[in-house]
């Protein structure tokens, strides 16, 4: 028997960005010659799993302000920068965004508690898996569970733009499949300046949700993306796969 296919948000948002960067990032492996490293994934990790590390109950290498940023000289990524310079000013800052994040943990501690970082979840929609890593996890003391995104490269946040995002309202979807007896509550924290916004979706919002995310997940197992033409779009000049759809005789501009 077949295995079938596994979507996720990324896969879904790139997919609908660009149907040919698709292909390139996830079924066709020519495309990964063409890959850069960038240093805002790199930087953007390394925060992750410090932040991991500080909200998982069993680690206890990671329980204060010291620990966590020895952490994050431990799990420094260097890939993608490109001078020496660039890398030192970005883990200066780093260390500024750690250390900040945990004075507001101090100074207002959250309700409730962690229940799960980095946790997978897992649905079945028919013609393939959806699944989606969440940050982390909270319960409150209502039962409410909160799912807490970490943005390192925003600075501010509102709740419509929670709301709108594609990857919040997936995690919901997700989140109340695994408990569907509770109420689910989606976040979004701007790790630079602390800034977070929340939003729920409704049972309405979420079931429209999920039949516009099967439609969607349906057209991409079931697309031949041999097929696909590249099309320019604003986001070509920063695609690392700009070169191989120069090579396509319908692309503009192409030899």
């Amino acid at each position: 028997m077949a295995k079938k296919p596994t979507l996720s948000p990324t896969r879904v948002a790139t997919y609908l960005a660009c149907p040919v960067k698709y292909r390139w990032t996830f079924v066709d492996a020519r495309g990964h010659w063409y890959v850069r490293a960038k240093p805002y994934f790199s930087f953007g990790l390394t925060l992750h799993r410090v932040l991991e590390r500080f909200h998982d109950a069993g680690d206890r290498g990671v329980e204060t302000k010291g620990q966590a940023l020895l952490a994050y000289e431990e799990n420094w990524i260097e890939a993608g920068y490109d001078s020496a310079d660039a890398m030192a000013e970005a883990l200066g800052e780093g260390k500024q965004i750690i250390e900040r994040y945990l004075d507001r943990e101090t100074e207002a501690p959250r309700t409730g508690r962690t229940l799960f970082v980095e946790k997978l979840l897992k649905k079945d929609m028919g013609a393939f898996r959806f699944i989606g890593r969440v940050d982390r996890i909270d319960e409150h003391d209502d039962g409410t569970l909160e799912i807490v995104d970490y943005k390192s490269g925003r600075e501010s946040v509102s709740e419509a733009e929670v709301a709108a995002d594609l990857a919040m309202c997936a995690y919901q979807m997700l989140l109340r499949h695994a408990f569907p007896d509770r109420r689910v509550m989606a976040t979004i924290h701007a790790l630079r300046t602390g800034d977070r916004a929340s939003a729920s979706l409704s049972d309405e919002d979420l079931a429209e949700f999920e039949r516009d995310l099967t439609f969607i997940g349906e057209e991409i197992v079931r697309r031949d993306f041999e097929d696909v033409v590249p099309v320019s779009k604003r986001l070509c000049a920063a695609c690392d796969f700009l070169a191989l759809c120069r090579k396509h005789p319908d692309f503009p501009g192409a030899p």
